[in-house]
């Protein structure tokens, strides 16, 4: 398989609930290994921000039918940063609010949000040399990926994390509000109807909490080699 750059790669997908580091995760993973970081959950949360601006209610499926209609969501490389479009304007900073997230796990459930996403995502993800993040992504999205990951933390842990990244923005809420927020997103997921937070049977389950980004690092690296390894004898 060729990515987009050009390089031979696996698909390998990274679910976990809020807060588990995913997005930090993946984008250094990839940088390591030279793949294509693909944030699915930036794309729901671009589908949320512009339904929200648009006034189209989250459970108004027709609406966000139309609205999903003529919305291109992109991800654009900046001065080294992975940046998040929304019919070409830079939306990166706009999508991580308390407001934007809980709209996410509402617009997130409809199916007609999931089905014109699903669509892109696999495009996206399809030449491989990429990893894909998001909570269905083993399960839905490339249930045959090369590499499945589960990522995961405590529930205190993730909210401590949220809470220092909202405060960082100038965010005024306290610690357990925030970790309140974390386990109600929590519930949300699991309990959808369409394409729920689910590990996959065949999942590498890592939590993170205690541990370095460089330790979860090198145990997933570690991994996604040994794939790669056993893939190439495979083909020799």
């Amino acid at each position: 398989m060729k990515g987009w750059g050009g390089k031979a790669g696996l698909i390998i997908a990274v679910d976990g609930p809020s807060g588990a580091g995913k997005s930090t995760i993946t984008k250094a993973l990839a940088d390591r290994l030279g793949y294509v970081h693909i944030d699915t959950g930036a794309m729901f949360r671009a589908v949320a921000l512009t339904a929200l601006r648009a006034g189209v209610d989250g459970s108004d499926d027709e609406g966000l039918a139309r609205l999903c209609g003529s919305l291109e969501i992109a991800f654009a490389r900046t001065n080294g940063c992975c940046r998040v479009m929304a019919n070409g304007e830079d939306v990166t900073d706009a999508i991580r609010t308390p407001e934007i997230s809980l709209l996410t796990s509402t617009i997130s459930a409809r199916k007609v949000v999931r089905d014109f996403l699903l669509e892109v995502q696999r495009r996206m993800g399809r030449a491989g040399g990429v990893i894909l993040e998001g909570r269905d992504i083993g399960t839905v999205v490339f249930p045959d990926a090369d590499v499945k990951f589960f990522l995961t933390a405590s529930v205190e842990e993730r909210g401590r994390r949220r809470w220092l990244e909202l405060a960082a923005r100038g965010e005024q809420l306290t610690l357990a509000e925030t970790i309140a927020a974390v386990a109600r997103r929590d519930e949300q997921d699991s309990e959808r109807e369409h394409a729920p937070l689910r590990r996959a049977a065949d999942a590498v389950d890592v939590d993170s909490t205690g541990l370095s980004i460089d330790d979860v690092l090198d145990r997933m690296e570690t991994i996604v080699r040994e794939k790669e390894r056993l893939l190439a004898t495979a083909r020799q």
